[in-house]
């Protein structure tokens, strides 16, 4: 069993079998490969290659931009600072969000909004990443609209949500390979609408849960993306395109991956409109998944705020008093 192909070259010219190809990737898996979406293989090797080039900073340097510096939880998480159900992920980062001011006198979700934390010791970081951030927006909001038609809904019905100031995130990420433990980051479900991944290639570690219980690796393809649904477009189908729960296995001993996911939201105050399914997908939708440990807010703001605060509990005590959960609490 592994996720599909979807290729976006061929939106234009075979619309109706797209368009199925597309919703049905959604629907069966929630994960899919995306080919023939137009960022050449140049522009994802330069990423990739300036990942690195951070990476194999000093300490120092790396923590010249330390999330813990940053309310809004933007910069650099060392190896362990981020927490998946509570349990330790092996991973070092970089968190970028949309470059904005602080909003004086912010509440809740709101502190989310505000400046990022750029390394100055790699000309043209900033340039390069904002550049990719911009383009995978346009792919992201083009594959919307694509699948709005396809459930029988106007294609521009996403485009609200999105037209004022959205909190995309993305996030620059190490897996260092270790030999005492297996999580680079534990099973969850992406908190957003939609997640597009870029992976180093011959590197593995991606799983998906396509059945419960049962895992299947995603190994990188080349040039493609890798796509997920998030839980917010779960919503906004009555759970017809699932959100599918997904992991990283940490890195054998002696290598690493990195990797680079950008996720597609909406504006914080935004709430995703419900689509009106016909009858005949309808009935086909599984309803949206429930769990009383991870509510789904109908506002993207509320979801995000309660992603970041358990993610990174030292940066929502420090700066927001928000106690630390116990260690393996939720």
């Amino acid at each position: 069993m592994t996720v599909p192909v979807v290729d976006l070259s061929t939106a234009d010219d075979a619309p109706e079998e797209f368009a199925v190809a597309l919703r049905e990737a959604g629907h069966t898996s929630g994960f899919f490969y995306l080919v023939g979406h137009g960022v050449g293989v140049d522009r994802q090797a330069e990423v990739l290659s300036t990942a690195r080039e951070f990476f194999a900073l000093p300490d120092a340097d790396k923590n010249e931009i330390s999330q813990l510096q940053s309310a809004q939880f933007r910069g650099y998480s060392r190896l362990g600072g981020e927490l998946t159900n509570g349990q330790v992920d092996w991973r070092e980062q970089i968190d970028i969000g949309p470059e904005r001011a602080v909003i004086d006198g912010a509440q809740g979700y709101w502190h989310l909004q505000g400046p990022n934390l750029w390394p100055t010791s790699i000309p043209g970081f900033r340039e390069i990443f904002d550049d990719w951030s911009a383009a995978l927006s346009a792919v992201g909001l083009r594959l919307l609209r694509h699948w709005a038609s396809s459930l029988g809904a106007e294609p521009t019905v996403f485009d609200d949500a999105f037209a004022h100031r959205p909190a995309t995130l993305m996030k620059v990420v190490r897996y260092p390979g270790t030999a005492n433990r297996s999580q680079g980051v534990g099973a969850h479900k992406d908190s957003g609408v939609l997640t597009l991944l870029l992976v180093e290639p011959d590197s593995a570690g991606l799983q998906v849960e396509l059945t419960p219980g049962q895992w299947v690796d995603v190994p990188p393809m080349d040039g493609a993306f890798i796509v997920n649904i998030g839980e917010l477009l779960e919503v906004a189908t009555g759970g017809y395109l699932r959100a599918t729960r997904h992991r990283v296995q940490a890195p054998a001993p002696g290598t690493d991956r990195v990797s680079i996911p950008f996720f597609l939201n909406p504006a914080l105050d935004a709430v995703v409109p419900i689509i009106d399914l016909p009858p005949d997908l309808a009935r086909r939708s599984r309803g949206v998944e429930t769990d009383p440990d991870n509510p789904i807010f109908a506002t993207y703001g509320e979801n995000a705020w309660k992603s970041r605060t358990r993610a990174h509990p030292d940066v929502a005590e420090l700066h927001h008093g928000i106690p630390a959960p116990q260690r393996g609490s939720s």
